[in-house]
């Protein structure tokens, strides 16, 4: 018999998904899928709703959140699973983060007027529906006014690190992210390791860091993971004893590639790593 299938990473319409909470859940069950984790960015607004989703119609909700850290060489983000998003605490915390992000987003439209591009910040809003602004929003809107073939378009040319549009926000670092999501009881997981841009040999220094600092999990099975960063995560978490996760990073019509649960098509996230999953959120 088929191990039942999971997706331990999406976004919805509380950050930069196209889709709201209850959505994304109905769409899990229609996949089959037996679990779903719903990882927005810096925020937990939509949880609320999706684990009443998610009994509702009968599907096993994983309440997580996505942290971004700073981290000089490329993108560093932390996953957190099963915070208990109703700590004030937890909640005053990403509150400040949100503002960094608020206080960031005119810089971009700024920066993309000064590159000729006809674009207001009332535009950028209107794309969101009135979600937490972030630069999938931007790349959106540059899809829409025809400045850009593809999503990914946008990235490269105008909003990644390096790019003439990109602007730093507020730095929070590593541990700190480390420490927010343990503070809400939370199992801290190093999201897509192949976005930080470092070799192997730097790549498992970082990881054993971050691990002395409080680190869970590694999310080994991932939509843009080649075959042989997969077996060299997977080997990284079985040395550090650390969780091994994975998701498809589904933000809906925002990223139309990338299918809940499956990815790019050939993603497969067993059932069996959320029951160690869960092992380790109850130890």
């Amino acid at each position: 018999m088929q191990e039942a299938l999971i997706d331990l990473h999406s976004h919805s319409t509380a950050s930069d998904g196209s889709f709201s909470p209850t959505e994304l859940v109905k769409l899990a069950k229609e996949m089959g899928l037996k679990a779903l984790a719903l990882t927005d960015h810096d925020t937990v607004e939509g949880l609320k709703e999706f684990i009443k989703a998610g009994k509702e119609l009968d599907l096993e909700t994983v309440p997580g959140t996505e942290l971004s850290a700073y981290f000089e060489k490329g993108t560093l983000h932390i996953l957190g699973y099963f915070i208990d998003f109703h700590s004030q605490k937890l909640k005053d915390r990403l509150k400040k983060l949100q503002e960094a992000r608020a206080e960031r987003n005119p810089k971009i439209v700024k920066k993309l007027q000064a590159l000729g591009i006809p674009i207001t910040y009332e535009e950028v809003v209107a794309i969101s529906g009135g979600g937490q602004i972030g630069r999938p929003h931007f790349a959106k809107l540059l899809l829409q006014k025809g400045i850009v073939k593809t999503f990914d378009e946008a990235f490269e040319r105008f909003l990644k690190k390096g790019a003439p549009a990109y602007v730093e926000k507020d730095k929070i670092f590593p541990r700190e992210c480390l420490e927010i999501i343990l503070d809400a009881g939370g199992v801290p997981v190093l999201a897509h390791p192949f976005t930080l841009h470092l070799e192997n040999d730097a790549l498992e220094a970082f990881v054993k860091q971050l691990k002395d600092w409080g680190l869970k999990g590694i999310e080994v099975y991932y939509t843009e993971h080649t075959p042989e960063q997969t077996a060299f995560y997977l080997k990284l978490a079985e040395k550090y004893e650390l969780c091994v996760t994975g998701g498809s990073d589904f933000h809906g019509k925002n990223k139309p590639e990338i299918k809940l649960g499956v990815g790019y098509g050939n993603l497969r996230v067993p059932y069996r790593l959320l029951e160690k999953l869960k092992e380790v959120a109850q130890q």
